[in-house]
């Protein structure tokens, strides 16, 4: 059986998403489209008729998640679905494909396979989740965080921006306040397909890659506080500056990460990406400083390494320069496997596509990373030109989105029983 991606049309549904909230840009195409704004509505809008036009059943739950569903005769209505998709939501000034080619790959996967006369045993649902970025309300993965359960409909409808507007008035301003709650753990599957956001498939030449395993996120709050002085009539022998304290705990966790990227796990990183200064003036010396030190890998081990690293540091720091440090670690999500079951399917899809695929790891967190932890998932790349996402350069050539649609059309249709496998 012939699925294959048609890439113009696949093109212009892209192209024409991007025109939602574009923003001008000296290279590239830019977009802004945060959740529960007019860009926001018009996006999902054009989804919708989308959906319709290839004849899927829309609904929206109550959080805003859109689901389209495929249910062909040869289906069977009770069965537990297969699902793909991401979101439609960005950045600001973000591109183009980060979240729409994901949602729009899942939707052309379906009209490949109705052009293909595909015969799933199961129906297929085409899924576009609320606030995956998290700029405007939470911390993002929002609606997949409802979709599993891990925050009530309730809590989330009560989140606010910064201007104080609900997500629950956000949602009926554009008129995609739903009823109910998308249930993921009801899916027999979760595919979903996303941009690389670095250089490993564009530097190997390969237009798929298959993720293993999902990376962990710690993220540190650290406190350094020293005593704020006069920058001028304090002798430097009797400073306590808290900014030259976190000046080397920033060096510290540059060296941790390398040193287990050489001797244990060489996908292990660890930054330090957010500096609060206070008083924050030339002409006096810093008397505190909070810190934010995200670290990340595959492998839980090596992130215990490199958060023990940090106790070290600051422990050394109030010994040596007479520092008051805290360490909290509010967020800690430990390395999630995807499916070995999904992963096949994707690989087999590309050899019956003549597409290559790959291995590998992401190291970015992706609404999979919450379906993963009630049905089986996957979660496929496709490749980013030098690696840029959440900006108006980031480019994946349509060719390879195309091919990486054909895989992801191919994997569905094996995952839903419409491709003869030859396994019992």
């Amino acid at each position: 059986m012939d699925i294959t991606a048609d890439e113009d049309r696949l093109r212009a549904d892209i192209e024409a998403n991007g025109a939602f909230g574009d923003v001008d840009a000296a290279e590239g195409r830019g977009r802004t489209v945060l959740c529960g704004t007019e860009p926001n509505r018009a996006a999902r809008s054009r989804l919708v008729d989308r959906m319709e036009d290839a004849g899927l059943d829309v609904a929206v739950d109550a959080v805003g998640n859109v689901a389209g569903t495929w249910a062909p005769e040869s289906a069977d209505a009770d069965a537990a679905p297969v699902a793909a998709g991401s979101h439609l939501d960005s950045v600001p000034e973000g591109g183009i494909f980060d979240g729409p080619l994901g949602v729009y790959a899942a939707l052309e996967a379906v009209r490949a396979m109705q052009a293909a006369g595909a015969e799933p045993d199961r129906p297929v649902v085409v899924v576009s989740f609320t606030e995956e970025e998290g700029q405007r309300f939470a911390d993002g993965l929002l609606g997949s965080s409802v979709a599993v359960g891990d925050r009530s409909v309730d809590d989330a409808l009560e989140l606010t921006d910064d201007d104080g507007i609900t997500l629950a008035a956000a949602l009926d301003d554009i008129g995609f306040r739903g009823d109910g709650r998308l249930d993921a753990s009801a899916w027999d599957a979760w595919y979903e397909l996303h941009v690389e956001q670095d250089t490993r498939l564009e530097a190997a030449g390969v237009p798929v890659g298959v993720v293993d395993t999902i990376t962990g996120i710690t993220h540190c709050e650290v406190a350094i506080e020293g005593e704020a002085n006069h920058a001028g009539a304090t002798p430097m022998d009797e400073r306590t500056d808290a900014l030259a304290a976190a000046a080397e705990l920033v060096l510290d966790v540059e060296s941790a990460a390398n040193d287990v990227v050489a001797t244990t796990s060489d996908s292990a990183v660890g930054t330090v990406g957010s500096l609060t200064v206070s008083p924050n003036a030339t002409n006096v010396v810093p008397g505190r400083v909070d810190a934010g030190v995200d670290v990340r890998d595959v492998e839980y081990e090596s992130m215990q390494t490199i958060v023990g690293a940090v106790r070290e540091t600051l422990d050394r720091l109030e010994r040596e320069r007479g520092v008051e440090t805290s360490l909290a670690r509010p967020f800690d999500l430990a390395p999630t496997p995807l499916s070995e079951r999904l992963r096949d399917a994707a690989h087999r899809a590309g050899v019956a596509a003549g597409v290559d695929t790959m291995d590998m790891h992401s190291g970015a967190a992706h609404d999979t990373m919450h379906v993963a932890d009630v049905t089986d998932a996957a979660l496929l790349f496709a490749p980013s030109r030098d690696g840029v996402s959440h900006n108006p350069r980031e480019w994946t050539d349509w060719a390879d989105c195309a091919a990486a649609t054909t895989v992801l059309a191919g994997a569905l249709a094996d995952a839903a029983g419409a491709v003869d496998t030859g396994e019992p």
